[in-house]
Formats: structure tokens, sequence, C-alpha cells
């Protein structure tokens, strides 16, 4: 036997297991102290807003600007955006506000995040009338139930306790139905679509169809090896990239209207050796993620103009584009060099951002490529209503400052891809563009 064996006995380690188990004890009880006071200080920060904007005759606009000030103030210090701090802060007083028992009893250890989560989730369809019966109910049950097991019975509970049918409800849910996309990794991501249940289940059934359908009529010599999730997925793309709406409200008579006409926009930017495959490293769809190279090449060959851009070989930032529609050259200039939002934090393309002016055009600020950018609607109404206030420096820099008067430095966005030079010249300032 090697002298480096280590021989351990049950009761060595029962002893370290036991450490592992109190170490996770005292964590517990110190994460849930830490995460029960961000509540409490995302609860204030949205009841300053209340205090902000109390007796204004335009209160509802200037609230919620109030509050996206405040997010990103506080979106600053965490290091995440302002969308997201809000919707915490709408959390938090949901929490503080509506069901006092339930933070309690979070606060002394009976019941744990993820079962308040369920309790305030369930919860939701309960008026306030009736809230504090539910809630104490709610918190007996607690006890024993994993999160997943609480669901489905405090589900159940709350339907005692509503003023409203189930019908009522889902017709409410239904009208806030959307699709949302959330981007994953390697170039992958997920398409969420939040509809009615029964439509849901059709969807899929007849996708499900659809791709068996391909499956049965495969030759078993085309090489087609896809699973039926596969098939499924890229009938479901078909369908919505180059299918026809049956509800078409441009529809003429027996003519068809344009919705089928109408295709997808993205934002990509690729290398150039990526475009001509001498390099098969990843290209950048603005706002998302990176994207393989064979797709990158199939959207440039399908697209009807293309942009060139010349980049400084040391810092990687635009210096110049392809001016080949001058009425258009700024903007796709700007479009360029943004990228996206210039918003600390946000990532909104800049295809679907407004070009600012950084000093007002009413107040006298050119229109000049040093003094616009892009800004998504939503920080755009930031800059014009609260006191979030921004400069802009040489090369792009945005510097924001906060009502704090915090200050936060937003760099032109690097492309994707860079090239470093073997021998670097001797100074940036001897780099021009090269001419098209």
């Amino acid at each position: 036997m090697s002298k480096f064996t280590k021989i351990t006995t049950l009761e060595d380690d029962l002893t370290v297991l036991g450490a592992i188990i109190a170490g996770f004890e005292t964590n517990a009880v110190e994460l849930r102290q830490a995460q029960i006071a961000e509540v409490r200080l995302l609860a204030r920060a949205g009841q300053l807003a209340d205090a902000q904007t109390a007796g204004s005759p335009l209160r509802v606009r200037e609230h919620d600007m109030a509050l996206r000030s405040i997010a990103a103030e506080i979106g600053g210090v965490l290091h995440v955006t302002d969308r997201t701090v809000q919707a915490r802060i709408g959390d938090a007083r949901t929490l503080v506000e509506m069901y006092p028992a339930t933070l309690t009893a979070w606060e002394s250890g009976a019941i744990t995040k993820g079962q308040v989560q369920v309790i305030t989730d369930a919860g939701d369809v309960v008026p306030a009338s009736r809230r504090p019966e539910f809630e104490a109910e709610a918190i007996t049950q607690c006890e024993g139930r994993t999160p997943n097991r609480l669901r489905p019975i405090l589900q159940l509970l709350a339907e005692r306790f509503t003023d409203r049918t189930f019908t009522e409800r889902h017709q409410d849910a239904a009208a806030a139905r959307c699709v949302r996309v959330f981007p994953g990794r390697d170039g992958m991501c997920d398409v969420v679509a939040t509809v009615p249940t029964v439509i849901g289940d059709g969807i899929l059934d007849r996708l499900t169809q659809q791709a068996q359908a391909v499956v049965d009529a495969r030759d078993p010599g085309d090489g087609d090896e896809r699973g039926i999730d596969a098939v499924r997925a890229d009938v479901l793309t078909d369908l919505l990239l180059a299918g026809t709406p049956a509800l078409d409200p441009t529809a003429t008579g027996d003519q068809p209207g344009t919705l089928g006409a109408i295709r997808a926009q993205v934002q990509v930017v690729v290398p150039a050796l990526t475009l001509v495959g001498v390099d098969e490293g990843p290209a950048d769809l603005v706002g998302r993620s990176p994207i393989d190279a064979d797709t990158a090449r199939c959207l440039a060959a399908r697209s009807p103009s293309l942009t060139r851009l010349l980049t400084d070989p040391v810092r990687g930032s635009v210096v110049a584009i392809d001016a080949y529609r001058p009425a258009w050259s700024q903007r796709r200039f700007l479009r360029a060099r943004d990228q996206h939002c210039r918003f600390p934090g946000c990532r909104r393309a800049a295809i679907r951002c407004e070009i600012d002016h950084t000093i007002d055009h009413a107040l006298g600020g050119p229109t000049t490529l040093g003094n616009l950018a892009h800004l998504c609607q939503r920080h755009h109404s930031m800059k014009q209503f609260t006191r979030w206030r921004v400069r802009q420096h040489p090369g792009g820099v945005l510097e924001w400052t906060s009502p704090l008067g915090r200050t936060y430095r937003e760099d032109a966005p690097m492309p994707p891809v860079t090239f470093t030079p073997a021998t670097p010249p001797a100074s940036a300032e001897s780099l021009e563009p090269a001419p098209f």
C-alpha cells in the first residue's frame, strides 16, 4: 500500500460531514438576514418614489420616471440593469406591504425564501380584505413541504378566498400574452411564448404531427438524422419566418395581405475573415449573444446591403464606415459604433433604439457624430424626465451622472473581433482611416 494513502474511518467522515452541515446552517441564517435586509431596502426605494411624486397632477408619469431613476441608481451599485431592479422593487413592496406575517415568518426562520415566493404568487388572486386570512393558513401549510409540493396546495387554497372566477382571471391573463427571447449558450436561445394553455397544447400537437410526417417521409439514405425535437423546432422556425398569418387585417378580398411579406430584421457584426470563410470565429448578434460562422455567412449572403467597418487595430474602436448612402452616413456610423443602447448595462440593440442628441437640439446641440448616441425608449425618457445627466466625450464615450452624483463611464462597445498588429504603431495618433 502506498505510504501516501490515507485511510479514514466512518467516524472521521461523519465528523467532517457534521462540520459541513453546521456551516450550511450558519450560512443559511446569515444569507436569510441579508436577503431580508435587501428586501426592506428595495421596498423603501419604492416608497421614496411615491413620496417624491405625492400630490403631483402628473403623478403616474412622474412616479414612473422617479422609480426608473432610483432603480438605475441602485443598479449602478449592484451592477444589474435598472429594469431588473425595478422589478425587484415591486416584488419587495408586495412582500413588505401586503404579506407582513409571511415576512415575519421568514425572518424567524419558520419558512424559506422559496416558500415565501409560493405564498405571494398564489396570493396574487386573493383580494386585500381576505389576504391576512389566506396568509395565516398558507404559512401553516409550509411546514415540512418543499416549494414545488406547496405550490398546488396554496393555489387551491387561494381559490377559496378569491372573489373573481377562474374564467375572469384567465381573460385578464390572456390579454398579457407575449413572446420573449432568452439568450443561451453556444449561439442558441429559448423562444418563450406565453399563450393560453389550450393554444399552447394545440401548437405542440400540430408541430408534433408535422414533425412526425417529416420523419416518416425520410429516405433512409438522405442522411437526415434529426430527432423529433429538432424537426419540431425546425418546422416552428419555418412557419414563423416564412409562413403567412391566417389572421391578416391587411388582406383585401381574396388577395393576400402584407403580413406574410414581413421579414425578421437582425443586427449582426461579422469579421471580414469569417465572412469569406478564412476564419470560423463567431459573429456578434448585437443585443443578444455570439452566433456561429455558418449562420453569419448565410445572413450576409441574403442581406440586401452591408455596412463595412474599419476598426482601430489596437483599440478595436470604429474609426470609419462605408458611406455608400450619404444621407444615411451618420445613422450607419452610429449604429456601427454604438451597437446597442448606451445607458449603462442596457443591451437593447441599436436597431430598436432612438438616436438621441446628447445636448438637446432645442438647446443648440448640433447634429454631429460627437453629439449623437443610441438610447432605447426607456432610457431616452429617463434622460429627458429625470435628473440623470450625460456628457459625450471624444470617441463616443458617454459619462452618465446619477442624481446622487455618481458617475458611470460608458465606452463605445468594442467590436466582437479585433486584430493586434505584430508591431504596434509608435502612437495611437498615427492611426488614420484607410480609404475605401
